[in-house]
């Protein structure tokens, strides 16, 4: 524990810090700049209908981009949600139980959407 000028500190968490604000930055930026590309594509590329939509997402830069911003969004949402947990669920069984059941959400999410984008 350490002392600051009267008032005392408790760090709790082993996650808090630069790494998890870097975590957030990046991930936000990573999703920002893939939602500019996905625009300008719908704006600049054709009437917009079936064809259109999966020849974006046809070529493997996009599919790998696509893939990068997945896994992006699950890292955000895992920071995003386990600081909330830490922060306003104090019984640490109901805050174990929703951290596992965020995981497991989460894994899924991945998995439907690695197979919407590759139809494997």
């Amino acid at each position: 524990m350490t002392k600051t000028y009267g008032s005392e500190r408790i760090v709790v968490g082993a996650h808090y810090g630069l790494r998890d604000w870097l975590s957030q930055r990046v991930t936000a930026t990573l999703m920002a700049l893939f939602t500019i590309v996905l625009i300008a594509q719908l704006l600049f590329g054709g009437p917009l209908g079936y064809d259109r939509w999966a020849a974006i997402f046809s070529a493997q830069w996009m599919k790998v981009f696509t893939f990068v911003v997945i896994v992006s969004l699950l890292i955000h949402v895992w920071v995003g949600m386990r600081d909330v947990w830490m922060d306003y669920v104090k019984p640490v069984g109901i805050r174990l139980a929703l951290q596992v059941f965020t995981i497991v959400w989460l894994v899924g999410c991945a998995g439907w959407a690695i197979q919407v984008l590759w139809r494997l």
